[in-house]
């Protein structure tokens, strides 16, 4: 019998890892056989995760949180979890081994993953110019051009902050109505830098080694241009990772697990929930991994007051 299995290895479930180990929980980690490390093993250069004064590569800071993670007793196992029975005082893992782990708690840290244009060139060229996060990326386009895909508040706020660096801001949008709250469309019309490109579409992503340019089609007519960019951000929502404990946990309006206020506490007793998973506004490695250090603390107190 575990005393907490931990489902997800981006910074929320490295560091619950961290934790639980150093408390003496042995936890046992899953992480995805295809998915292993989260959205930052896609991510080259991280420059604002407290720390590395240099910046850190993404995959090297997943690695590190592994292997600090295992010095303290955690065992990580490269397994997928096909279903969970979390009822109960002894809840229930299932792997796709068809084997079967028993455990008092459970850490969920699935993350979330950006919606993806689907369009050639994008797999190619992310990190290299295609980016799903101003915060993260905006300051590698200092007097670039860049383009932001969206039309709600999430591309609003992601063309606003790249005009703090990039020269020029295309705004991309299927239509000629945005969803954005009015607060956030108006700051943009009103941001001289930024440029609203109404009824288009990307189609292509083009460049050798980095973005240099897309190709665009209108969604009236068909007809195609190519536009020239130093990057792209896409913006166009994310999705929760909640596959595995839909109909189990209670999820929020935005699809999120539901979370107790600052807590990570689900509705069910001994299973907590931490990172992407629970955040629909930050998505940033920081928050996540603090939300997995409070993930593990929830998670210890339970135990110990059993």
């Amino acid at each position: 019998m575990r005393n907490v299995i931990i489902i997800g290895s981006g910074p929320a479930g490295y560091t619950a890892a961290i934790y639980a180990a150093r408390a003496q929980l042995e936890p046992l980690l899953f992480t995805s056989l295809n998915e292993a490390g989260g959205d930052l093993m896609k991510t080259t250069e991280v420059e604002n995760y407290p720390g590395f004064d240099i910046g850190v590569q993404g995959p090297e800071l997943m690695r590190a949180m592994q292997i600090q993670a295992e010095r303290f007793g955690t065992e990580v196992r490269y397994e997928d979890v096909v279903k969970v029975e979390l009822d109960g005082d002894v809840k229930r893992v299932h792997l796709g081994t068809d084997y079967v782990e028993e455990t008092r708690s459970v850490i969920i840290a699935t993350g979330a993953e950006y919606r993806r244009l689907g369009v050639p060139g994008e797999d190619r060229l992310s990190g290299a110019g295609v980016s799903w996060c101003a915060t993260c990326d905006g300051f590698f386009f200092r007097g670039k051009t860049v383009a932001v895909v969206g039309g709600g508040d999430s591309a609003m706020e992601e063309a606003t902050f790249m005009t703090r660096f990039a020269d020029k801001v295309y705004v991309i949008h299927r239509s000629k109505t945005l969803n954005a709250s009015k607060v956030m469309q108006q700051r943009a019309f009103e941001d001289p830098k930024i440029e609203f490109l109404w009824d288009q579409q990307v189609t292509e992503i083009h460049g050798e080694k980095k973005v240099e340019s897309v190709t665009l089609t209108d969604s009236l007519d068909g007809s195609t241009r190519e536009l020239e960019l130093d990057g792209l951000f896409i913006a166009i929502g994310n999705t929760p990772r909640t596959d595995l404990v839909k109909g189990v946990l209670d999820l929020t309006a935005e699809g999120t697990i539901a979370v107790r206020g600052r807590s990570s506490k689900t509705n069910i007793p001994g299973v907590f929930a931490a990172g992407d998973v629970i955040d629909p506004d930050y998505r940033q490695a920081i928050t996540a991994a603090g939300s997995g250090a409070a993930a593990a603390l929830d998670a210890e107190r339970y135990l110990a007051a059993r």
